[in-house]
């Protein structure tokens, strides 16, 4: 006689919780940053996002520089609701009126140590961007300050002065354009500032829907982006080169010209696909905003009705299901 199983005695879905770096044992983060380029508030602009995309986004990511004290109270105040929970994801120009070379020769730190005062009060594990998107920040000119290996000793500097301060909570991401252009360039290699100060390897990487217009693709396009003249792909530089990284996409989205509106659904609906085929992607972050830094980009995800419909529909999906622990 064949055995009937109950329904209590089902194996149980796993439950993908966080470690001690924030990298779940199974699925993918889902946060978003949204209220880019205008003056709204970043944690109204960020619950109105997850009311409009229908989940709680679990990464909340805020940007700063300089002597701006960080965690503000809005920010705190947004990880301690305990229904809906979430992380801060800090980004932080240190070395904001200043230079790399000065930040990595010790002379900001005092602007070091009292983040570090700040984070450790806070308590809660934090992730850390140092200065993102630093191609494009690059003066290639010998003592210039922000070559390349500047920013690597900026990097080293200021995460291990955060260790020797005891700032144990903060979980740092180092986080890329991934253009082509910058990563053909001789100096892209000397970035990376080493894996024993880089928690996370972090991209900020978009695609464009207008079929013809610059980088124009789906998510896998924005991941496998090779350098000019040919070399590794993002995706497999950071999986071969630094294998067991965790990668976050730290900024993506969709966009279209303004008055050039296009449905994004194709995006959206690449993503899970893409992500199920690449498991070190443990997180992945939108970008929102109805303008670009250039003001000629739509990143929305509701500047059309089918485009968001596939956006809820991406958000919903289970691969997101990630306790914070």
């Amino acid at each position: 006689m064949t055995a009937v199983v109950s329904p209590a005695a089902a194996v149980a879905a796993p439950v993908c919780a966080t470690d001690a770096l924030l990298v779940a044992s199974c699925g993918v983060m889902w946060g978003g940053a949204a209220g880019g380029f205008t003056s709204k508030p970043r944690d109204l602009e960020h619950r109105n996002w997850e009311s409009l995309s229908g989940r709680t986004a679990t990464i909340f990511h805020t940007y700063h520089k300089g002597d701006e004290p960080f965690p503000t109270k809005a920010e705190i105040a947004m990880t301690a609701d305990a229904a809906k929970p979430r992380v801060l994801l800090l980004n932080w120009k240190i070395a904001y009126g200043s230079n790399w070379a000065k930040v990595a020769r010790g002379e900001q730190n005092a602007r070091i140590d009292a983040f570090a005062a700040r984070i450790k009060a806070y308590g809660k594990k934090t992730f850390l961007v140092l200065n993102h998107e630093p191609e494009n920040d690059v003066k290639p000119a010998k003592g210039s300050g922000w070559e390349a290996a500047d920013f690597a000793a900026m990097y080293r500097h200021t995460i291990e002065r955060l260790r020797a301060q005891g700032a144990g909570n903060v979980v740092n991401v180092m986080a890329y354009m991934g253009n082509e252009k910058w990563m053909a360039q001789s100096w892209w290699k000397d970035l990376y500032p080493g894996d024993d100060v880089v928690d996370w390897i972090g991209l900020d990487s978009y695609v464009s829907v207008e079929k013809g217009y610059y980088h124009y693709g789906t998510f896998a396009d924005l991941l496998d982006r090779e350098p000019k003249g040919g070399g590794l792909g993002f995706y497999e530089w950071a999986t071969t080169k630094h294998r067991g990284k965790p990668i976050m996409v730290a900024e993506w989205g969709g966009y279209h010209r303004i008055g050039k509106t296009t449905d994004k659904s194709a995006v959206y609906d690449s993503v899970v696909p893409e992500l199920r085929k690449r498991p070190a992607i443990k997180a992945i972050v939108h970008f929102d905003t109805k303008r670009d830094d250039q003001g000629n980009r739509d990143i929305s995800i509701d500047s059309t009705r089918a485009g968001l419909t596939a956006f809820r529909k991406l958000a919903a999906d289970p691969i997101f299901n990630v306790k914070l622990s």
